[in-house]
């Protein structure tokens, strides 16, 4: 499925969550990596733009964001795109919206 670029250029964003492990089987532990053999990470971010905010889930190769961050910590995210995805979990169509992003960093920095 095609995936779409996301401008946070103007946008306000935070740290909601910290990063910790994407994981791609609960049963096994089994973590989920990139098409490049790298773990993932998922990190919830609050964007703000236009007078609206909204909470994203974000995947994040595990090398592409300092340690140390923390809640509520302003920072920048570069390469985010959207996909939208669709599946059959225990005999049920689901679909959503996935984030990615190639990196986060400090805001500033």
């Amino acid at each position: 499925m095609p995936s779409f670029k996301i401008d946070t250029s103007s946008a306000l964003v935070f740290v909601a969550t910290a990063p910790e492990p994407k994981v791609k089987n609960f049963a096994t532990g089994e973590r989920s990596m990139n098409q490049e053999g790298k773990p993932m990470s998922t990190v919830g971010l609050l964007v703000s733009d236009e007078g609206e905010g909204n909470l994203l889930k974000v995947s994040i190769p595990e090398n592409g964001f300092p340690e140390g961050l923390t809640p509520g910590m302003p920072v920048q995210v570069i390469g985010l795109k959207a996909r939208d995805w669709e599946n059959v979990i225990k005999g049920e169509k689901r679909s959503g919206i996935s984030f990615s992003a190639v990196a986060i960093t400090p805001a500033g920095a």
